[in-house]
C-alpha cells in the first residue's frame, strides 16, 4: 500500500477515472493476453482500484472522464500528457491510440499542438506511396514515416522535427500526485531494455534494437518517471529503491 507524507492533488474519484483512462489508451489495440493481464494488474495493485479482468475491465468514456476532471483544467491537461506517455512507451502510435486520444482531448476542453504534431504524422501515412498503416513506427529524431522503420529514410537537411513540439510538451509535465508518480514508476522501464536478436532454428530471423534507438521520445518518457521518482522520494519521503 502506498504511505506517503505528500498530500495529494486529486481526489480518489479523479484518480480512479485517471487510471482507468490510462488503462483504456492502453486496451485500444485490441484484447490483452495473459502477459498483458498480469502486467497491467500490477501497475494497479497498489493503486485505489485495481483492475480485476475476471470481474471484467470498463473503458472510460471520454464524457465521463471530463466530468471528472473537469474542462480546459490544468489535470486534465496532465492527464493528456500522461495518456501520450502510455501510448508511446512501445515506440509506437496506432490510429486506435490516436481516435481515444484525440476523443479524451476534446472532452477535456484541450486544443494541444503536441497531440496535433502526433494526429499528423498519422495522416502523412495515409498518403504513404507504400500504402497506408494502421500504425506509426518511431525511429530516432527522424520524422515518421507509414508502417515502416523510419531507420530506411533519410531525412531532408532541412526537415523540421514533427516530433519536437511533443518532447517540449513531455518535459513540461509536473508531478502532483503520489498515485500518478507511482503508475509512471511502473509504467516506465527503469533502463532502456537491450537490443537482441530473433533466432529460429539456429537463424537469426530478425534483430530487434534497444527501445531507446527505436523511440526518439525514450529520453521524455525517462524524464517522466526521473520526475516521478524525485517527487516520491523528496516530496513524499518514500523509499524508491524497488523503482531503481
Amino acid at each position: 500500500m502506498l504511505m506517503s507524507n505528500a498530500k495529494s492533488s486529486c481526489t480518489d474519484e479523479e484518480i480512479s477515472a485517471w487510471l482507468r483512462g490510462l488503462l483504456t489508451i492502453a486496451w485500444a489495440d485490441g484484447n490483452f493476453d495473459e502477459d498483458e493481464q498480469k502486467m497491467i494488474a500490477n501497475l494497479t495493485q497498489d493503486e485505489l482500484h485495481p483492475v480485476s479482468f475476471e470481474a471484467g475491465f470498463e473503458p472510460i468514456a471520454p464524457e465521463e472522464l471530463a466530468a471528472v476532471l473537469g474542462k480546459s483544467t490544468a489535470k486534465g491537461e496532465d492527464f493528456l500528457r500522461t495518456a501520450v506517455m502510455v501510448a508511446l512507451a512501445d515506440g509506437t502510435y496506432s490510429l486506435s491510440e490516436d481516435e481515444v486520444i484525440h476523443n479524451f482531448c476534446t472532452a477535456l476542453g484541450h486544443k494541444v499542438e503536441a497531440i496535433e504534431a502526433l494526429r499528423h504524422t498519422i495522416q502523412q501515412s495515409k498518403s504513404d506511396p507504400q500504402g497506408p498503416s494502421s500504425q506509426i513506427v518511431f525511429d530516432a529524431n527522424v520524422a515518421p514515416v507509414a508502417g515502416t522503420p523510419l531507420s530506411s529514410r533519410l531525412p531532408k537537411p532541412h526537415q523540421k522535427n514533427v516530433l519536437q513540439p511533443v518532447k517540449d510538451w513531455l518535459d513540461a509535465w509536473e508531478v502532483h500526485d503520489p498515485r500518478v508518480a507511482h503508475f509512471v514508476c511502473k509504467m516506465i522501464p527503469p533502463q532502456c531494455p537491450f537490443e537482441r536478436d530473433v533466432v529460429l532454428f539456429g537463424r537469426k530471423i530478425v534483430h530487434i534494437p534497444a527501445m531507446c534507438k527505436i523511440n526518439p521520445l525514450y529520453e521524455q518518457l525517462v524524464g517522466m518517471r526521473f520526475r516521478a521518482l524525485c517527487y516520491l522520494a523528496d516530496e513524499c519521503k518514500e523509499d524508491v529503491s524497488i523503482y531503481c
